[in-house]
């Protein structure tokens, strides 16, 4: 009979291995440092090319909603978002702690006191409360590895009547067109929605090179 100790430590490893798998088992697609995000998300070319006022506009928010801007890296929508809902609130949301850190600072400057920076998950935004009326999701959904279960955790933090807005990448247009990982379409989108309980409400033409469909109920 193998003694209680190395029965112990044989457990142990166990569970340490079964946690790193875990860990590995969701991941960002085309994951970078904090630095070069923000040498990225926030280069003058790409801020010039986003249309914010107007992908906001678009969403016809009301001052009391709240927002989850998800997957808001360097807080470019953030702020434009926090000032249309004067008397509601926005939660950034990002998987990377420097991001966040970032986020809280911008805002702070801005005085955009209806901020909340939100540390999430690979599968789950971790949202503080069920409260949200729009998700916001900008070039962002294809760096998702599993898309589907991370929408249908998405859309229980939803207000009945609430609305995920996804702007994304036309495949053949976009910057990942030779990284079939990083391609989303229209369609499969579609489909990810309706088995989180969602459907096409709205849709915007914005752009030359990107979709823009409003989900809800």
């Amino acid at each position: 009979m193998k003694s209680i100790p190395r029965l112990f430590s044989r457990l142990g490893l166990y569970l340490v291995l079964a946690s790193v798998a875990a860990s590995v088992a969701h991941a960002q697609l085309g994951a970078r440092s904090t630095e070069e995000w923000l040498k990225t998300l926030d280069s003058q070319n790409r801020v010039a090319r986003l249309k914010v006022d107007e992908a906001v506009a678009a969403l016809k928010l009301k001052p009391t909603d709240v927002v989850a801007d998800i997957g808001a890296g360097s807080g470019v929508f953030t702020v434009p978002l926090a000032k249309a809902v004067t008397a509601g609130r926005v939660y950034a949301v990002d998987i990377d702690q420097g991001l966040v850190d970032h986020i809280a600072k911008k805002a702070q400057e801005a005085k955009a006191g209806n901020v909340r920076a939100v540390l999430g998950a690979f599968t789950d935004p971790k949202l503080p409360a069920r409260d949200v009326d729009v998700a916001f999701i900008y070039d962002v959904l294809h760096h998702i590895e599993d898309r589907a279960e991370y929408l249908k955790n998405l859309a229980p933090y939803l207000k009945p009547g609430g609305r995920v807005a996804v702007i994304d990448f036309f495949p053949e247009l976009g910057p990942h067109k030779n990284d079939p990982k990083l391609q989303i379409t229209r369609e499969q989108t579609k489909a990810w929605m309706a088995a989180a309980g969602l459907k096409v409400v709205a849709e915007h033409k914005l752009y030359e090179d990107k979709w823009y469909v409003v989900y809800g109920r």
